[in-house]
């Protein structure tokens, strides 16, 4: 087992994510999942695969915590980067089977908690594709120890 092994922590993933349209109730998912968490010198990565129920089978999703901001990376069958700061738009690329979309992601608050121990994380953002605003989501994730 490689030093990189050891730091992976097993846990158990609650994600619930909201999307929001104008006018319209929110449409929320929840998935329960199991997944690794690792203490890095820069901060933490919560990684777990993609399931049926998310659309994305085959798909690998990583959250890197590193100081205010957290990075969504998905590699596998989907490939994309989202980064989130509070306050801050950035603008990344979501490749599809059609071609590649711009996607500018404007963070109004991110909240966490995370430790090696586990944790809650919150992230309220609205998402433009190809500068559109295409409506506000929220992802609320909690990460338990596996015993």
């Amino acid at each position: 087992m490689s030093s990189i092994e050891k730091n992976q922590v097993p846990v158990l993933l609650s994600i619930r994510g909201e999307q929001y349209f104008d006018g319209i109730d929110p449409d929320a998912t929840e998935l329960m999942t199991e997944g690794t968490l690792e203490v890095t010198q820069e901060g933490l990565l919560l990684t777990y695969r993609e399931t049926e129920l998310t659309g994305m089978e085959g798909t690998v999703t990583t959250f890197e915590v590193k100081g205010p901001q957290v990075i969504l990376r998905r590699t596998g069958k989907v490939n994309s980067q989202m980064v989130f700061e509070e306050g801050r738009q950035h603008t990344s690329l979501y490749e599809t089977p059609f071609g590649e979309l711009t996607v500018d992601i404007q963070t109004g608050s991110l909240r966490h908690n995370l430790t090696e121990r586990g944790g809650v994380m919150e992230i309220r953002y609205s998402i433009a594709v190809e500068h559109t605003v295409t409506g506000r989501n929220c992802f609320k994730i909690r990460v338990r120890r596996k015993h």
